[in-house]
């Protein structure tokens, strides 16, 4: 099991260096800088609510069950970042590229890439028209956080998971 495990870190690590240090280019730096914020709790909230009050249909129905999948899905995101520790990859390998005033709490999952999913998927549902820009945004999001050097690819996989789990939730039990 610990070559398994093993040959899994090492891969991941390859993985993250490529994108965080061989992608690099001007557009992307400004990209994904401005794109990361789209999975964090300000955003996540503001827009949910926003659309939940402003219109009707469909579109305020799945935002509500992505406020809800947000808030539930970040239940276990706590608990595991309690319970597995993981250090930032900008804070346990040198060289690794990172912006102003990084964020010093536990990788494992990805918060951001948790946010993202949980709310893109009810809007899915809501607007299949939509699916391929809002899963591509999600996925964006998720990469901007590997090429800002603050998780590792496996993070943003859990988080993910983590979000359209509770998404899907969101759907089935508030339809």
């Amino acid at each position: 099991m610990s070559r398994v495990v093993s040959w899994l870190k090492q891969h991941e690590n390859k993985l993250f260096f490529w994108v965080n240090r061989r992608m690099r280019h001007a557009i992307l730096d400004r990209l994904f800088a401005v794109i990361t914020h789209l999975g964090g709790a300000t955003a996540t909230i503001v827009i949910c609510l926003s659309i939940g009050l402003a219109v009707r249909g469909n579109l305020r129905l799945a935002a509500w069950q992505a406020l809800l999948a947000l808030a539930v899905s970040h239940i276990p995101v706590a608990l595991v970042k309690k319970k597995y520790p993981r250090q930032r990859p900008y804070l346990a390998h040198p060289g690794v590229i990172f912006g102003k005033n990084p964020l010093k709490d536990h990788s494992f999952p990805s918060g951001h890439s948790t946010a993202i999913f949980s709310v893109v998927i009810p809007f899915v549902f809501a607007a299949p028209g939509f699916a391929l820009p809002l899963i591509t945004l999600a996925v964006m999001v998720s990469l901007s956080r590997i090429y800002l050097g603050l998780h590792y690819p496996s993070d943003c996989i859990a988080g993910s998971v983590l979000g359209m789990g509770a998404a899907f939730s969101a759907v089935a039990f508030v339809g």
